[in-house]
């Protein structure tokens, strides 16, 4: 996969891959990802719209400021990224952490959402993996330098391998080391943690978005998950979805936490064929407004 661009959202820079033509695609990784988790997806996307597929800040190739890592934040972010690209609106897809970014971008800038799909998706219950817990703990900072250091990765990526060359979750195995490998520098790792310990605490996931779900009222929503899930369970896609008696609720057998790489196929399918749905009427704005 080619090297993403690189623009500039104010004054760092800001990662992303933008490929195909039509209607627009916004696609939106999750915590310790990048753009590159939606290699195998972006093709087949691609050959009928217009797909952008951002690195957020502290993630990938984008800027990784000393800042607030916030929900809102990102939401801005996206917003000043579409603003510099001169897209107008979207169909906005968020996997895990991307998600929880997905539905606070719809609520903040509705203007910019038409529809709204969420694969595996943060902020919908308080339930996530003891790892993610425990590195939100205070004193975390300490360990991640162990737990990141070259001989951890290296032994880890061996791990990965042997697993692949034996057919055994190899896409899922990969993806986890992909996101171990990317915390080795110390820049990375503070923003993970900025990033992690705003939306999750020992207790489990801090933000929800479970109460706000009727904010987006007509909007056509699909939901993505697998049943092997071990960072969220599929619980909160059940619960998501009695919330929201419009959506469409789609389970993959067999598939854990990254549907786009265990099972791109399915993704791409079920995400083109919610891109026939008629989109959301765009809300009004009114005039010299600009949300925060």
């Amino acid at each position: 996969m080619s090297a993403p661009s690189i623009t500039t959202i104010n004054g760092e820079p800001a990662a992303y891959r933008d490929v195909g033509r039509g209607e627009v695609i916004l696609l939106i990784h999750g915590m310790a990802g990048s753009s590159a988790t939606w290699r195998d997806v972006i093709p087949e996307l691609a050959r009928h719209h217009r797909v952008l597929a951002p690195d957020l800040p502290g993630h990938g190739a984008s800027g990784k400021p000393r800042g607030d890592y916030s929900l809102g934040s990102f939401a801005a972010w996206l917003r000043d990224l579409l603003d510099e690209l001169g897209i107008e609106s979207a169909t906005v897809v968020g996997q895990s952490l991307g998600g929880g970014v997905a539905m606070q971008f719809s609520y903040q800038h509705p203007e910019y959402c038409h529809r709204l799909a969420l694969i595996s998706s943060g902020g919908l219950g308080p339930d996530v993996s003891w790892t993610l817990r425990l590195l939100a703990a205070p004193g975390a900072e300490l360990l991640m330098p162990v737990i990141a250091a070259p001989p951890v990765i290296t032994a880890g990526n061996k791990v990965a391998s042997w697993l692949g060359e034996r057919g055994l979750r190899a896409p899922r195995a990969n993806e986890m080391w992909r996101a171990h490998r990317s915390l080795g520098d110390r820049e990375t790792r503070a923003a993970f943690l900025r990033t992690l310990r705003a939306v999750v605490d020992h207790r489990g996931q801090a933000v929800s978005a479970m109460g706000k779900l009727h904010l987006n009222e007509g909007m056509p929503t699909l939901l993505i998950w697998g049943d092997d899930d071990a960072v969220i369970p599929v619980a909160h896609a059940h619960a998501a979805h009695e919330a929201m008696p419009a959506s469409r609720l789609e389970i993959l057998p067999g598939v854990g936490h990254f549907p786009q790489v265990e099972d791109p196929d399915a993704v791409a399918r079920l995400l083109l064929e919610f891109q026939r749905q008629p989109a959301r009427t765009r809300r009004p704005v009114a005039p010299g407004h600009r949300s925060s």
